[in-house]
C-alpha cells in the first residue's frame, strides 16, 4: 500500500530564496515532533523522522525543509525512532504494532510499506544500510532472540531472521528479556561486511556478524545492566581504524552515574572495557566519532547535555542542553546536526 502523507516547504526566514546557509552558523529549526533518528549523507541531505508520524529532509543545508506527514492505513500518526538513506531511497521504522517500515525511492514521491509486523509485542530500535541494496533493522525480542529483519534488494522486501540463526536473548528471573532502546537510532552500526547490534535491559551485550546478518556471535559488556533502562543506548565504530569503538548509555534512572556507562573496543568488537570509570559525562543517548578527527573527536548527546572529547574520551566539556536526543555529522566532519524534543539543529564544528 501507499503511505497517506502530505508535503510542504519551509523557508528559513533569514534567508533569500533556497541558497544554503553557511555552515559555519548555528541555526536552529522547530517542528512539531519529538525527533530522535537523524541521518546525513552526502548526496541526499538530512534526513529525520520523528513523533505525529513527520519525516523531514533538506538538501540544502536546511535553507528549505520538505516535510512529509505519514499515516498508518487506519489514519493514524505513527511514531518513528528508525530512519536510513541510501543513493536510492529514504527508509523509515514505526516503533509498536502494526510495526511498518515506509520506503521513498528518490525517482518518485510516495512513501511505499515495504514490511509490516503485527505481533503485538514488536518494538522496533535502529536501522541501517551496507550499501544501496542489503539494509538490517533490529528491535526488542518477542521470541527468544531479538527481532531482526534484512533486506537484500534494496529495501523493497524484508525478511525476519528466525531465532535459530540468532542467539538468545537473556531472561531475568522475573521474566523480562534483554530488549534494546530506541533512543538515537543508534543500536547498529555497520562497516564493510559487519554490523554490530547493542542491547540493554536486564543484559547489555553487542552482537556482531561479519557477513551482513547472515551468522552471530555475541560478546558480554562491562557496561551497566541489570535493570529496565540500563545499558548501551548507543554505540559508534570509527571507520579510520576499522577496529576502535565505542558505546555509551548508563542508567537512564541515574543519569549522574558515570561509574560504568561507557565501553570502548580496539578489536573490532569482540572485546570492551570501561572508558574512565567513574569520570566523565553521565548517561547519554547517542554517541558519535567526529569524522576525520583520527579516532579523537567524539560527541555525546542527550538529556544532559552535549559533550564533546578530542582526547578520544580522556577529558570532556559539556555544554548543558536537554533538547537533543541524538547527533550526526557530514562526512567531512565540519558541520554537526543535532535533533531532539521539536528541533533539529545545525553546528560547525570547532577543533581545538
Amino acid at each position: 500500500m501507499n503511505a497517506l502523507f502530505t508535503s510542504i516547504c519551509i523557508a528559513a526566514l533569514m534567508l533569500v530564496g533556497c541558497q544554503s546557509p553557511p555552515s559555519n552558523v548555528a541555526e536552529t529549526w522547530e517542528f512539531d515532533s519529538s525527533i530522535r533518528a537523524l541521518e546525513v549523507t552526502s548526496n541526499q541531505g538530512v534526513w529525520w523522522a520523528g513523533a505525529n508520524g513527520l519525516v523531514g529532509h533538506s538538501k540544502d543545508g536546511g535553507a528549505t525543509w520538505n516535510i512529509d506527514t505519514l499515516r498508518l492505513k487506519d489514519g493514524s500518526l505513527p511514531s518513528f525512532r528508525s530512519i536510513a538513506v541510501t543513493n536510492e531511497a529514504a527508509f523509515v521504522l514505526t516503533i509498536a504494532s502494526p510495526a511498518v517500515l515506509f520506503r521513498r525511492d528518490f525517482e518518485g514521491e510516495n512513501w511505499d510499506s515495504v514490511y509490516v509486523n503485527k505481533d503485538p509485542a514488536i518494538f522496533f530500535d535502529s536501522m541501517a544500510f551496507w550499501d544501496d541494496r542489503e539494509g538490517i533493522a533490529m528491535g526488542d525480542a518477542t521470541a527468544e532472540c531479538l527481532t531482526v529483519i534484512l533486506t537484500r534488494d534494496g529495501g523493497r522486501n524484508w525478511n525476519l531472521v528466525d531465532c535459530s540463526n540468532l542467539p538468545e536473548v537473556a531472561v531475568a528471573e522475573e521474566g523480562q528479556k534483554e530488549a534494546a532502546f530506541a533512543a538515537s537510532n543508534g543500536n547498529l552500526v555497520v562497516h564493510e561486511d559487519e554490523v554490530w547490534m547493542a542491547s540493554g535491559g536486564v543484559a547489555s551485550r553487542m552482537y556482531h556478524s561479519s557477513d551482513r546478518g547472515r551468522s552471530w556471535l555475541v560478546s558480554n559488556t562491562p557496561i551497566a545492566q541489570g535493570g529496565a533502562m540500563t545499558g548501551m543506548f548507543s554505540a559508534a565504530r570509527c571507520n579510520e581504524s576499522g577496529d576502535a569503538g565505542l558505546a555509551w548509555g548508563g542508567n537512564w534512572e541515574a543519569m549522574d552515574d558515570n561509574s560504568a556507562n561507557k565501553i570502548v573496543t580496539s578489536d573490532g568488537g569482540k572485546h570492551w572495557e570501561l572508558l574512565i570509570p567513574g569520570a566523565g559525562p553521565g548517561y547519554r543517548s547517542c554517541v558519535q566519532y567526529v569524522p576525520n578527527s583520527m579516532c579523537q573527536g567524539i560527541w555525546a548527546v542527550g538529556i544532559p547535555g552535549v559533550s564533546q572529547s578530542w582526547d578520544g574520551g580522556a577529558t570532556w566539556t559539556t555544554e548543558a542542553d536537554s533538547s537533543y536526543y541524538t547527533v550526526r555529522f557530514d562526512p567531512e566532519g565540519k558541520t554537526a546536526w543535532l535533533a531532539g524534543r521539536g528541533q533539529v539543529k545545525r553546528m560547525p564544528v570547532t577543533r581545538p
